[in-house]
């Protein structure tokens, strides 16, 4: 038993040794033009893969920065890590917002939720090369990223008219952290989440600090999901920790390691994570 366990705990190491060695991109792909730009999608594929013999869910990843920054470099760990485990994962680029909106009444983060949807149409489209399968597609983000997200797959309108309209953008499963859920998106239901949620969301994990002030957007919306009769959206909490915990050690290998978990649950993934438990005991839990 001792034995077993010594052979874990370097595999842990050498895991973590990995994927924090590895800071680099994935392959890059163009899904679009927009806002005079390439917008790019770096993709992680499993260990010696070939897409003409696998086809495994696919995760696609959204920056947070205020939706008018960030860069690819949030998520690229966690889709290392992803890769490690047997999923395509992907984080992804998207036109940022001015700083004001720019036509009254019309928020300045629609741009980013249109090409929210293409990246997620691309991945789908171009599943069979990837080695993906398009019914089992994952989505997620940090703060800005993860409002983004659930508006790509939520609201049906602010489609770009280039994209596929053959291809949807519905996926099975979320991975928000500390999403960027406020009641002041409300002048405008296009970019507003608690106007777009239903009981049938599908099952959604989101990591809060309690001392996160955008927390409070979520616990409006996780009050709206209850009330509408969902069970399947999960609260992890890090006791003390503010906006962008998940970003720092301990904490990105502990919310990344109960997001495998959450995957496992829900027939996503299978065995358990490869990431260490940190040092001094830090945890995060589940809310009731």
């Amino acid at each position: 038993m001792k034995l077993h366990h010594l052979i874990l705990t370097l595999f842990s190491l050498l895991t973590s040794l990995a994927l924090a060695a590895e800071d680099v991109p994935g392959k890059v792909y163009v899904y679009k033009q927009s806002g005079g730009k390439p917008q790019e999608m770096e993709i992680y594929f499993p260990p010696n893969w070939e897409p003409a013999k696998n086809k495994v869910p696919g995760l696609i990843m959204f920056h947070g920065g205020g939706w008018g920054g960030g860069t690819l470099e949030q998520f690229r760990y966690a889709c290392h890590y992803f890769a490690s485990r047997g999923i395509v994962a992907a984080t992804v680029n998207y036109q940022l917002a001015g700083k004001k909106d720019a036509v009254p009444g019309q928020s300045r983060k629609r741009v980013c939720i249109t090409d929210a949807k293409s990246a997620i149409r691309w991945f789908k489209q171009h599943a069979g090369e990837l080695g993906i399968d398009p019914a089992r597609i994952i989505t997620g983000g940090g703060s800005a990223g993860g409002h983004i997200c659930m508006l790509a797959t939520n609201n049906p309108g602010l489609n770009d008219p280039a994209d596929p309209k053959d291809i949807d953008t519905s996926v099975v499963a979320y991975l928000l952290f500390n999403p960027a859920f406020t009641t002041d998106d409300a002048p405008d239901a296009e970019v507003d989440v608690l106007k777009h949620l239903s009981a049938k969301l599908p099952p959604a994990i989101m990591f809060f600090g309690t001392n996160d002030p955008w927390k409070k957007g979520s616990d409006v919306a996780l009050k709206q999901l209850k009330d509408l009769g969902n069970t399947t959206t999960e609260l992890w909490l890090a006791e003390g920790q503010s906006h962008s915990f998940f970003n720092r050690a301990p904490w990105q290998n502990l919310t990344i390691s109960e997001a495998d978990r959450f995957l496992v649950r829900h027939g996503l993934l299978s065995g358990e994570p490869t990431l260490p438990a940190p040092p001094k005991g830090e945890k995060i839990v589940k809310a009731p």
